[in-house]
C-alpha cells in the first residue's frame, strides 16, 4: 500500500501531465477507490492546490492556477529531455544566463541515477557547426523584451516602436517566429494592412504600447513568408544578382532559405539574396556554381574582386 503524501505526488503528477482527469480514470491508475481520490483532492486543496472539479456520476477533475507554484513533477524520460532542451537553450543569444541557472536548479534536484543518465549523454555527444554560420555574432534579444511581444499578441494589442534605431512604426503583431538563431516578429500595418517580418534585436519597444485591434488570420503560410521576405529585406547585406542561367535551375541548386529568384525576358534569372556579412554572401554565391553578374552592392562586388586576387595567387603557388 502506497503511503497517502506519495499517492498525493502522484496525483498532483497526474493533474500535471493531462488537462483533466474523471474520478475513475484517477482511481484507475492509483489502484484506489474513488472515495480515496475524492479523499487525496481534498487533502490536495488543503495545501493549497487548486484542484477544481465537476459534478456528476464520475465526476471531473482540473488542476487550476493558484497562488504558488505546485511541485513539478517529471518521469524519468521528461526530466532527461527537458536538461538537454535547457542545455541547448544556453545556446540561444539572450538565454544563456536564465537557461544555465533553470538548468544548474534542475541538475541540483535530479536523483543520482537520472544525473549519471543526463552526464553520460552529455559526455557521449557533442554538436557539430551549423552550416549557416557566419563571422557575425548572433543578436541578443532581452527575454524581457520577447516576452512584451507575445503578450501583445496575447492581448491584441499593437506595438509601438523604432526599427533599427531611427524608423517609427506601428503593427499588429501575428506571431513571433524562431530562424537562423534570429527572432522575428510577423505584424500588420494598420494603416495599409501590409504584412512583414520585423527583426525583433531591432526592435525598440516604446511605451505606452500601440493601440489594441481585432485579429486578422494571415493570408497564406507563415513560414515560406518569413523565408522569403527574410532573404528580401530581413539582412544586413543585400545583394541583386544576375546568374547566367534559368530561373529554373537556379531554383534547383539553392535552398529556399537563400535567396528569392526572378525569371528575365532574356532567359536568365536575378537572385536577391542576402546574409550577416559581405563575406557570407561571398560564400553562398561561390556555392552556387554559375557565372553572375553583381547589379548591387558595389562593397559586395568589391569584396568578391579581392577574393578573386586572393584565390587566384593561391592558386598560381600550386606547382
Amino acid at each position: 500500500m502506497k503511503s497517502t503524501s506519495r499517492r498525493l505526488l502522484e496525483v498532483l503528477g497526474l493533474l500535471q501531465a493531462r488537462a483533466d482527469w474523471t474520478g475513475p480514470e484517477l482511481a484507475a491508475r492509483l489502484g484506489v477507490t474513488d472515495r480515496t481520490v475524492r479523499n487525496d483532492v481534498a487533502r490536495l486543496r488543503e495545501l493549497g492546490y487548486p484542484v477544481h472539479a465537476t459534478r456528476g456520476r464520475e465526476g471531473r477533475y482540473r488542476l487550476g492556477a493558484g497562488a504558488k507554484l505546485p511541485p513539478l513533477l517529471l518521469d524519468d524520460e521528461e526530466a532527461v529531455a527537458v536538461a538537454v532542451g535547457l542545455r541547448t537553450l544556453t545556446g540561444v543569444a539572450g538565454f544563456e544566463e536564465s537557461g544555465a541557472r533553470a538548468l544548474a536548479k534542475l541538475e541540483h534536484v535530479l536523483p543520482d541515477r537520472l544525473r549519471r543518465q543526463l552526464v553520460a549523454l552529455r559526455d557521449a555527444t557533442s554538436a557539430g557547426p551549423a552550416n549557416t554560420d557566419s563571422n557575425v555574432e548572433d543578436p541578443t534579444v532581452a527575454p524581457a523584451v520577447l516576452t512584451e511581444i507575445a503578450a501583445a499578441i496575447r492581448d491584441h494589442r499593437g506595438l509601438r516602436a523604432f526599427f533599427r534605431d531611427d524608423e517609427r512604426i506601428e503593427i499588429e503583431p501575428y506571431r513571433v517566429v524562431g530562424w537562423q538563431r534570429r527572432w522575428y516578429v510577423v505584424g500588420r500595418d494598420p494603416g495599409t494592412g501590409a504584412w512583414a517580418p520585423y527583426r525583433a534585436d531591432w526592435l525598440t519597444l516604446r511605451t505606452p504600447g500601440g493601440r489594441p485591434f481585432r485579429p486578422v488570420d494571415f493570408p497564406g503560410d507563415l513560414t515560406d513568408f518569413v523565408v522569403r521576405e527574410v532573404a528580401r529585406t530581413g539582412w544586413a547585406v543585400h545583394a541583386r544578382l544576375v546568374i547566367e542561367a534559368s530561373a529554373d535551375e537556379v531554383i534547383a541548386r539553392i535552398n529556399p532559405t537563400v535567396g528569392t529568384v526572378e525569371p528575365l525576358p532574356d532567359g536568365r534569372a536575378v537572385l536577391i539574396t542576402g546574409g550577416d556579412s559581405l563575406e557570407v554572401v561571398a560564400v553562398w554565391i561561390g556555392m552556387l556554381g554559375l557565372d553572375f553578374t553583381v547589379e548591387s552592392p558595389l562593397a559586395l562586388a568589391e569584396h568578391l574582386r579581392a577574393l578573386a586576387a586572393r584565390y587566384t595567387a593561391a592558386a598560381a603557388s600550386v606547382g
